[in-house]
């Protein structure tokens, strides 16, 4: 049974802090800030980070600020002769409702001080329970274990994606690229209703003649990926990327990104790339992981599908963020703000 008072701030030095990741690609983004603030903060703190799918194991393990990496579902043997026996400081549950496989591994994990959300289903394991008020950004819910540990939430700390291999095609396809000189368009979603239509996706394109344009997609919609890219010459055909650094490297060199409401949102924060996000009618999803970006136009479907929204509404908004950019400066230069890698 942990403390009942579950408000005391963390006391004693700060070794080792371990992360319960969630699964998405989005979530793994979003828990970066955290991590680049810890490590500001606590240079000499190992941070250990506990992952329950190979992808979310694969980006952190690539991380230069984690310690290391373990997978709680796969290769076992590893998790309970390396990790387990091992005693923490802090472990995070950074899941804010009910998971029986985050509440047990919050349970075994052997840490003197744990950290999780009020209403998380099992209360009495956390020393420290967070409570954060509605709709408040998940980047912003995860700086809240600072404030567990140092009394004070952090400043501003933003998103990276830790460096991984880069393909010669794709080396190839970047030094072809010049920057800010591309749209980029995702076609690809991880959830019901994110999709827009092949002919959504080519009225688009057809909008906008004298533009170039990029398309990214997921394994499952390379044909359609390669259908768009066929008939329209202001289209150009890219290699498939093999992680997701490689897909944040060529988001970087665009001029914006058009996207459904999926990682590539976040993705496009890395660089602070001006972005055009689709969103399903899903209000707590618009507020929890809305964009970053400084130059953003947010366009929220009438329905749950994004496919409702009409063409001639993100038609517009693509024109009017193109306007915008046309009237600053010249295109800056991104600097690389992958600090994680460093």
């Amino acid at each position: 049974m942990r403390s009942q008072n579950q408000s005391g701030k963390f006391q004693g030095p700060l070794r080792s802090v371990v992360i319960l990741a969630r699964e998405c690609f989005g979530d793994a983004i979003m828990l970066t800030p955290l991590i680049a603030a810890l490590k500001q903060r606590h240079p000499e703190t190992a941070i250990y980070i506990v992952a329950f799918r190979q992808i979310i194991f694969d980006f952190f393990s690539s991380d230069a600020n984690v310690t290391a990496v373990y997978h709680a579902k796969r290769d076992l043997k590893r998790y309970f002769l390396k990790f387990w026996p091992k005693r923490y400081d802090v472990v995070f549950n950074s899941k804010d409702h009910r998971s029986t496989s985050f509440l047990m591994q919050s349970r075994i994990i052997r840490a003197r001080y744990k950290v999780g959300y009020r209403n998380n289903g099992n209360e009495q394991l956390f020393d420290y329970l967070l409570d954060m008020p509605a709709g408040t950004h998940e980047s912003q819910r995860n700086f809240a274990l600072l404030k567990a540990i140092d009394g004070e939430m952090p400043g501003t700390t933003g998103p990276y994606i830790p460096e991984m291999p880069v393909s010669k095609e794709v080396a190839g396809l970047l030094d072809a690229m010049p920057q800010g000189s591309y749209i980029g368009i995702n076609i690809s979603v991880g959830t019901p209703g994110g999709h827009r239509t092949f002919e959504q996706w080519s009225d688009l394109i057809r909008s906008f003649p004298d533009e170039r344009f990029v398309i990214f997609s997921s394994p499952g919609d390379i044909e359609t990926k390669r259908k768009l890219e066929a008939p329209h010459p202001n289209v150009l055909a890219t290699p498939t990327t093999r992680n997701l650094y490689e897909v944040w490297k060529i988001v970087d060199r665009l001029k914006l990104l058009v996207t459904p409401d999926t990682s590539l949102v976040h993705v496009a924060a890395c660089s602070d790339r001006p972005l055009v996000a689709l969103y399903r009618f899903n209000p707590a999803d618009s507020r929890l992981f809305a964009p970053l970006s400084t130059q953003q136009e947010v366009i929220v479907s009438p329905t749950p599908d994004v496919v409702d929204i009409e063409n001639a509404v993100v038609t517009d908004a693509v024109r009017k963020m193109l306007e915008s950019l046309a009237s600053q400066a010249p295109f800056p230069i991104a600097e690389q703000k992958n600090r994680g890698s460093h």
